[in-house]
């Protein structure tokens, strides 16, 4: 049988230790090593790791607030398995999740898989913050091939001697790891496979300052990995282009608005005539981009109706261009976006 190697990192998340541990101790697939990593916890997640490690199928690390990135690569230096899994804390993983995945490693004709990308559930709960997010990755998924540019980090497995041939994980990016591994292995001429039926189901994610730090932070992770690895189509994007054009081009629409009601207050009488000469060439080249944009949001899964919904999403559109403005300063200045 396949020894597969498992990886889970923790910092201060103490509350979703047990539930993560439990569905992995209770795989189907056996045999199967856990390898457990505490990053630097001062909340007591250190000692519940230790507990942990006394199951007869897991191991701890402990280590320095270094990052998730550290934490795989210190866990990928001590694993033994032919393959090596990666999952986050507050992941549950279906009990079939590793047996899914190994069935589709299989390669096809002119192809080597050398990962392997289940799928992940957001839970939702009563606000806002959870259903955007829940939304946001079904839809990413809802379209995505089975030869894909990614093996997300909570739901992916890699063969452990190609990713250790490409140097692993680098510890010195804190973010979008499993992005940067996965255009590696793509690079060196492997095949990432996604698979809807190994399945992982991610506590529901709540919080607007929690939220908006990670969207930020990942757009700042992205750019760096848009800078090094030019011409790679990504197939994982959803809907978050959409929310990125929010701000401009409601800022431009609103020029617009302004522009045609100045043209109406220019005429001493308002009929229909006017309303029509008004949309001047300005106004409608100005208003043209929005109105495609707002086809796209309208039919977008995105929610429009309450005013909180749409002062989340106003504030995702801001962080999500200050992580941009972020990740080129880290260019400028060489920086590794920590």
């Amino acid at each position: 049988m396949t020894l597969v190697s498992v990886a889970v990192c923790v910092r201060d998340g103490i509350d979703w230790i047990d539930g993560c541990m439990e569905s992995l101790v209770n795989q189907t697939h056996s045999p199967i090593e856990i390898i457990l990593v505490d990053d630097g916890s001062i909340d007591g997640s250190k000692q519940k790791v230790e507990d942990w490690s006394k199951h007869e199928l897991v191991t701890s690390i402990t280590q320095e607030a270094l990052g998730l990135s550290a934490g795989r690569m210190a866990a990928l230096s001590s694993s033994k398995g032919e393959w090596f899994a990666i999952t986050d804390i507050d992941v549950r993983p279906e009990s079939d999740w590793i047996q899914r995945m190994l069935e589709s490693s299989k390669s096809r004709e002119g192809e080597e898989v050398v990962a392997v990308t289940g799928r992940t559930i957001f839970g939702r709960s009563d606000d806002v913050i959870s259903r955007i997010r829940s939304i946001e990755i079904e839809q990413k998924y809802r379209s995505r091939p089975r030869r894909t540019k990614l093996a997300n980090g909570p739901c992916s497995m890699f063969n452990r001697e190609r990713i250790l041939a490409i140097g692993g994980f680098d510890p010195s990016w804190y973010h979008a790891e499993d992005m940067e591994v996965s255009l590696k292995l793509i690079q060196d001429g492997g095949t990432i496979v996604y698979t809807p039926d190994a399945v992982v189901n991610h506590v529901p994610e709540t919080g607007l300052r929690r939220f908006l730090k990670k969207r930020k932070r990942d757009a700042r992770a992205h750019v760096r990995i848009h800078r090094r690895y030019k011409g790679i189509r990504h197939d994982f994007i959803g809907s978050s282009w959409i929310v990125l054009w929010m701000i401009p081009l409601l800022a431009l629409g609103t020029v617009g608005l302004v522009e045609y009601i100045n043209n109406l207050l220019s005429y001493d009488e308002i009929n229909l005539k006017v309303l029509y000469y008004s949309l001047s060439r300005e106004v409608l080249l100005i208003t043209i981009i929005p109105m495609f944009w707002l086809i796209a949001f309208m039919r977008s899964h995105l929610p429009k109706k309450k005013p909180y919904a749409s002062l989340v999403l106003i504030s995702w559109s801001f962080v999500l261009w200050q992580g941009i403005l972020l990740g080129y300063l880290d260019a400028l200045l060489g920086r590794n976006g920590h």
